[in-house]
């Protein structure tokens, strides 16, 4: 006997939808069924069975991301939740804006990209270029330059193109002969 209504099967499917929609990041298998089992949302059996069908209506799909199955939310899904998203009760929806938005200041804690420059003697100035994960400097450089201008130009680069800068430099030591 199903102890599971139409109404929860569709509520439950709607949850879902919200809750990989609504993440700041893609979701693997294990870290959605965590996630929701934390919740209490629903039991690990009727969640797979959700997801399977999910994915067989083309609401989910899995997709790739750095070499992990991750779940995302495809267009019918996106426009089913944005028709259905009322069934999902507002205090649930209210708890999970509030833990994906704790869950994005604890990612941009995690990551830090500083770049400062200050004065020097002789109207110089020094560069600081820095990666820090998890309170750990990963990587840092400094850097004399001649104004303060290319101080600033510097430290804007440095936030925006931080992934290829670092890999850069990293790809020079690893390549090199020496």
């Amino acid at each position: 006997m199903n102890t599971y209504n139409t109404e929860d099967v569709a509520q439950n499917k709607l949850l879902i939808l919200y809750i990989l929609n609504m993440s700041p990041s893609k979701f693997t298998n294990a870290e959605l069924t965590e996630f929701v089992l934390d919740k209490g949302y629903m039991n690990y059996f009727i969640l797979q069975q959700y997801l399977s069908e999910l994915i067989e209506g083309e609401l989910i799909e899995i997709i790739i991301e750095d070499e992990v199955e991750k779940y995302s939310v495809i267009e019918k899904g996106i426009v089913t939740l944005e028709l259905f998203q009322s069934k999902i009760p507002d205090r649930i929806k209210q708890e999970l804006i509030n833990d994906f938005k704790i869950q994005e200041l604890l990612k941009i804690k995690e990551t830090q990209i500083v770049g400062d420059y200050y004065p020097k003697e002789n109207d110089q100035y020094t560069v600081n270029l820095k990666l820090i994960e998890n309170d750990e400097t990963l990587f840092s450089l400094y850097l004399d330059v001649s104004s303060e201008e290319q101080g600033e130009k510097f430290c804007r680069l440095w936030k925006d193109k931080t992934e290829m800068i670092y890999q850069k430099i990293l790809n020079i030591f690893i390549k090199s002969d020496n």
